[in-house]
């Protein structure tokens, strides 16, 4: 058990480049933070190894549970996710220790034919989100939305390489920031606004976790937290509890918070990709948000 900040902190994180990256910025947080030594430790997740549309592998955890089982194992002390990966339910022996500033939270079109409005009838779009598939065909019934799988880099390269097949492909920006590539990119990165496309549960958004009997590093882990983005994942969660949604479903929920109180916008749609309701509100609070955002969007 980690009780002291005088030894290494071993951290849980998924082995492909991105995760590898933006788990390397968290560590590094951490450290000048708490003044220790950090180590990442990569594994593979069921998500990864597992070939074929992650719509049809379903299943809770499908990248987070062997890094949870390794913090359970007290193999290790921490665990990076991306939030969007994470299920709406955490099992109650985990804790969400901190969660660093949200990053660009955006949708992007990459496509060297131009934005969404300028790519031909018919252009085949790459994306395995049935979200992303959902809302760009409610903007372009006429597109061609062709399944994918990779690493940011090789879906990248599906529209942008030398052997690029697809006319367009669609990737979170926090991806594109946070692997250096939304720079050497730039000219064919286009960005989607969250009102056009509006962003998974989580998008953008880092989660550093732990096993409950860490309370000395849950304690020291405040330091990086940021209380805005907290809670608006917070919120943003328990809408995708309140619809029984998981990072498959044809659901999307953005929190953010305003001068007066907090705004979100969500989509829910059927498991073929049609999109059923889509809101916009305004609340004081973010519990209240959550709670008229889940009436609305229920189906």
């Amino acid at each position: 058990m980690m009780d002291s900040v005088n030894n290494t902190i071993r951290i849980a994180t998924r082995t492909s480049q991105l995760a590898m990256a933006q788990s390397g910025q968290v560590a590094n947080d951490i450290s000048a933070a708490l003044g220790c030594e950090c180590e990442l430790v990569g594994l593979d997740t069921r998500g990864d190894t597992t070939r074929g549309p992650l719509v049809e592998l379903g299943g809770k955890g499908l990248f987070t549970a062997e890094l949870e089982s390794a913090l359970r194992e007290r193999r290790l002390e921490l665990a990076i996710h991306s939030a969007k990966d994470m299920p709406a339910e955490m099992d109650a022996d985990l804790v969400i220790a901190a969660v660093p500033p949200r990053e660009d939270p955006r949708d992007a079109l990459v496509s060297v034919h131009g934005p969404l409005e300028a790519l031909a009838q018919g252009a085949t779009v790459g994306t395995g989100s049935i979200r992303r598939s959902a809302s760009l065909l409610a903007l372009r019934p006429d597109l061609n939305i062709v399944p994918i799988r990779g690493n940011v880099q090789t879906r990248l390269a599906r529209a942008a390489g030398d052997k690029a097949d697809l006319d367009a492909v669609v990737l979170a920006m926090a991806g594109l920031k946070r692997s250096g590539l939304a720079d050497e990119f730039a000219e064919v990165i286009h960005p989607l606004s969250t009102a056009e496309v509006i962003p998974a549960g989580g998008q953008g958004v880092l989660v550093v976790q732990t096993h409950e009997s860490q309370t000395a590093l849950i304690d020291q882990l405040r330091v990086v937290d940021c209380a805005a983005t907290r809670e608006a994942l917070l919120a943003e969660r328990a809408v995708l509890r309140g619809l029984g949604a998981s990072c498959q479903s044809c659901v999307a929920v953005f929190v953010s918070q305003t001068e007066t109180g907090w705004v979100g916008a969500g989509l829910n749609g059927t498991d073929d990709g049609e999109v059923t309701r889509k809101v916009r509100l305004e609340c004081e609070t973010s519990a209240e948000l959550a709670a008229q955002l889940i009436e609305a969007l229920a189906l």
